[in-house]
């Protein structure tokens, strides 16, 4: 099928090499007979297929049972070819059921506990998916279905992986390969929440490249494979894997992680680390149990969309006419204006487009992907723009604002101290695999108290170093 048709329904087919790696995660009770399986938007049936050749090399087991489910007509023939091979093919007793409903609508009464569900609905002892990607609207049949996990505009992906764990019987496994995103940020919180609640993570498995996973298919999402348990017991660890493409599985690289490194704070971010550095990384900062909010400060977004009120925009001064801030105006650790660049001033009335000229920390909302830091702050002084009393900033860049008194200098250089080292950097990489960098997600970050902080600013300040090497050193020696 044509890639612009099957974008329409999410598809990005499985590999052979993924599906069987997939299939290999999951370990059967010992002398367990008959083993049920689940495999929602089931596709052509690769991962079913891989599921049952596992089940195959082991002996106690007797009886297959499997349920695929699959609404698009364009794949179900092939898919009813493929099982029927297996069954046919295969030593054990394979019992197959194709459902042809929407998984999701199908179920939404058991899952809510809604009157008219069903009270004992069927359960599985193995759950494997490879489920659509594709964004829905937040009033799509799927999102109005499942509202205890979703918020604003949500994924399919994970709409499912919900609805999987839902189908997972006490103590049962799910593998599930899907997008990383959910791992942090707002948009994902009640799915987080119910996640990682009713299932534990035991096992993540990594791609070095994100293009690698889905041959040919322009995946542009960072894509990982996720084995949940279904139990209420917590595991020490987290078992971390990774490799370059979807093809080279007996290369992997392996890591143990204590599973509170991994999942933690109260957003229950999930922290996927690649090396013992990272761990060292997650280690040094988390062991700070204060938050910007928690001192009364907090990252905001930026309050002006430029393209949306050119009408205000205003490429020289004039009388009346106020700063606004891009993240070009960043330049090696400190804010520089003017630039002599286009539309750096506003002329406007409205209040929400304007804050008060005090000291702030900017820090870029974006970078490219193969710039070396995700992280890029400049330190803005309200002293050296005395002429304005307001000023305003592009919603391309965030500011770290006081929510009490403004800011001291020496707090603001504090905070240059922390988001301009190395160890912050990394950890923000961690938490977020894209170039953008979210206000949620730094307002959740560990800091210091307040008086390290101004400790660390007034360091910096008699240093006049605002180099990477020189936070680092300041860093270190709290952190240490």
């Amino acid at each position: 099928m044509p890639k612009k048709e099957r974008k329409k329904y999410g598809q990005f087919f499985t590999s052979m090499e993924t599906a069987r790696y997939m299939a290999s995660m999951f370990e059967i009770p010992d002398r367990q007979k008959c083993v049920s399986v689940l495999d929602a938007g089931a596709g052509s049936g690769i991962l079913s297929c891989a599921v049952v050749e596992k089940l195959e090399e082991i002996e106690y087991v007797e009886e297959i049972e499997l349920t695929c489910y699959e609404t698009d007509e364009n794949v179900i023939s092939l898919l009813k070819e493929n099982l029927s091979f297996i069954q046919l093919q295969s030593s054990k007793k394979v019992k197959i059921e194709i459902i042809t409903n929407n998984y999701i609508t199908s179920q939404y009464l058991d899952f809510n506990y809604m009157i008219g569900g069903n009270w004992n609905p069927q359960k599985y002892d193995l759950v494997i998916g490879n489920p659509p990607y594709m964004k829905i609207s937040k009033d799509a049949v799927e999102a109005v279905a499942m509202p205890s996990i979703c918020y604003g505009a949500p994924n399919l992906y994970f709409i499912f992986a919900a609805m999987g764990l839902f189908n997972l019987k006490k103590e049962g496994e799910m593998v599930y390969i899907i997008p990383r995103s959910w791992t942090s940020g707002a948009y994902f919180k009640k799915f987080r929440e119910y996640f990682l609640s009713e299932g534990k993570l035991i096992h993540i498995h990594l791609f070095g490249s994100r293009n690698k996973v889905f041959d040919k298919e322009d995946v542009l999402q960072e894509t990982i494979i996720v084995k949940v348990k279904k139990t209420d017991i917590t595991p020490e660890n987290v078992m971390i894997t990774s490799t370059d493409s979807n093809k080279d599985f007996a290369d992997c690289r392996s890591l143990v992680v204590p599973y509170n490194l991994v999942v933690s704070g109260d957003e229950r971010y999930v922290y996927l680390v690649t090396n013992k550095d990272e761990v060292s990384v997650l280690g040094r900062l988390q062991k700070w149990n204060q938050t910007l909010p928690d001192l009364g400060l907090r990252m905001k977004t930026g309050l002006t969309v430029d393209f949306r009120n050119r009408d205000i925009l205003r490429d020289e001064e004039e009388e009346g006419a106020i700063p606004l801030f891009y993240a070009q105006h960043i330049r090696n650790g400190e804010v520089q204006f003017p630039i002599q660049r286009e539309k750096e001033y506003i002329v406007t009335e409205q209040k929400g487009l304007v804050q008060k000229n005090k000291n702030y920390l900017f820090v870029k909302r974006f970078t490219a992907k193969e710039e070396p830091r995700r992280l890029q702050c400049g330190i803005y002084l309200a002293k050296r723009f005395p002429q304005y009393s307001k000023i305003s900033t592009q919603n391309k860049i965030n500011f770290i604002d006081s929510l009490l008194i403004d800011m001291s200098e020496c707090l603001v250089y504090g905070l240059y101290v922390l988001f301009n080292s190395t160890l912050y950097d990394i950890y923000y990489r961690i938490l977020n695999g894209s170039t953008q960098v979210n206000s949620t997600e730094i307002n959740s970050m560990p800091v210091p108290e307040l008086d390290i902080i101004q400790e660390m600013g007034q360091k910096i300040m008699k240093s006049k170093d605002l180099s990477e090497a020189n936070c680092n050193r300041i860093l270190e020696e709290y952190c240490g």
